[in-house]
């Protein structure tokens, strides 16, 4: 009231003032109007402190109070805040570079020498790898890896595949590398060493096994956190060459994992797997038993300078053609340690049956050693001394040292899968 007063005053004065400059001023009508005014606001004061003492309106301010505080409180439950962190501000325009996949390319280039035998073909570009990967939707995400080798460019997987289903579930549908033991899921490059292990490359191919078919994932629920429990079972066309011979029908896969916490240290890990398929038109039959095992050890106060993994599998394979056929056993084990940061060593060892013909078993041991430029770049070193049957019950050796180099760009660096 005292602003509203100064206020009126000072237009009055500036007024008096602008008549003043036009005729004489008449002082006794100036106070009159002074008189009138100072009443006016007077009356104006009373009004107001009779309606803030008014009978109930205290008690109608503090309603609205408490409407206020209760949407408050409302909105605060909606939308928690977290202790510590600050608001993230969210960004509701549309871009249009969130609809473009997430593109890696890998190069996988090696230096051979062999001895015995002449030396050629010693530097192999052996693969580039192309990788695309996005989200379809709010359900469904998609993995395609071309793979450019020996002049060709191959597909190598491609998929979709939806997470989040009831019961713990996923689905895959499309091209894939088959969930058998653990290393045949792995891309090339990401090996622990240069190859695959002999009894994936004499059982499966010397790619693996992949397959075009549905795939349906299981996680099992689980109280606590030291052991986790996983089912792969996978539909696929028998194409595989080595096991069904370009068959046109369907193979079946079961595979089961089982995850272990031993400490804060140790993690166990053990599968097995089933495989079974059939091609008629050549009067094959093919079944696959196997088992795979891992041991990783790596303290968590020294998890980027020390760690130690073990692990193995073995396979007992039986093709059947037109009623014939043996069960062949093949299998791997090796052990990769931390020497620092950067630097790993490691050692395989390999027996594997042939498929036909005699028992006699082929052999390899594969040590390397294993540099980390950086997260984009590695170097290995690996000698591999490979001992096979001959005649007559003789063996020949032949040893290969190799120098490989992978780099990758994107933001996939070594994707195992």
């Amino acid at each position: 009231m005292r602003i509203i007063t100064l206020l009126v005053t000072t237009a009055l004065l500036s007024t008096t003032n602008a008549v003043a400059q036009d005729r004489p001023v008449d002082l006794d009508s100036v106070l009159t109007e002074l008189r009138q005014l100072r009443e006016r606001v007077d009356s104006l004061e009373a009004e107001l402190n009779r309606t803030r003492g008014a009978p109930g309106r205290e008690e109608e301010l503090s309603e609205l109070d408490a409407i206020r505080a209760a949407a408050r409180a409302a909105a605060d439950s909606a939308q928690p805040a977290r202790a510590g962190e600050p608001e993230a501000f969210v960004d509701r325009s549309r871009n249009l570079n969130r609809l473009n996949p997430e593109i890696s390319v890998t190069g996988d280039v090696r230096a051979v020498v062999v001895s015995p035998g002449p030396q050629a073909d010693n530097i192999d570009l052996r693969e580039f790898e192309f990788s695309f990967q996005s989200a379809l939707d709010p359900f469904a995400s998609t993995k395609i890896f071309l793979s450019f080798e020996d002049g060709e460019i191959d597909l190598e997987e491609a998929y979709a595949y939806w997470t989040g289903l009831p019961g713990n579930l996923r689905l895959d549908f499309g091209r894939m590398r088959q969930q058998i033991g653990e290393l045949n899921r792995w891309h090339q490059h990401a090996l622990p060493e240069t190859e695959y292990p002999l009894v994936i490359s004499t059982y499966f191919g010397e790619e693996g096994l992949i397959g075009n078919g549905v795939g349906l994932y299981w996680l099992a629920p689980t109280s606590g956190n030291f052991s986790t429990h996983e089912f792969w079972a996978q539909v696929t066309l028998g194409e595989n060459e080595v096991l069904f011979e370009d068959s046109d029908r369907l193979s079946i896969l079961g595979h089961l994992n089982n995850f272990f916490q031993l400490n804060r240290s140790t993690f166990f890990q053990l599968g097995g797997t089933a495989l079974y398929g059939k091609n008629p038109s050549r009067s094959v039959e093919t079944s696959v038993f196997g088992g795979d095992f891992r041991i990783t050890w790596q303290p968590p106060d020294r998890a980027m300078r020390r760690s130690f993994t073990l692990r193995g599998e073995g396979y007992a394979v039986r093709k059947r053609v037109l009623g014939f056929g043996d069960t062949r056993l093949g299998g791997f084990v090796s052990a990769q340690y931390q020497l620092g940061r950067q630097l790993f060593a490691g050692l395989r060892y390999d027996v594997v049956e042939p498929l036909f013909g005699p028992e006699d078993p082929e052999r390899i041991l594969v040590p390397h050693l294993q540099w980390w430029q950086s997260e984009w770049v590695y170097l290995k070193a690996e000698w591999q001394h490979r001992s096979t049957p001959a005649n007559l019950g003789l063996r020949e050796t032949d040893d290969r040292f190799v120098l490989q180099v992978v780099w990758a760009i994107g933001p996939h660096k070594h994707e195992t899968y």
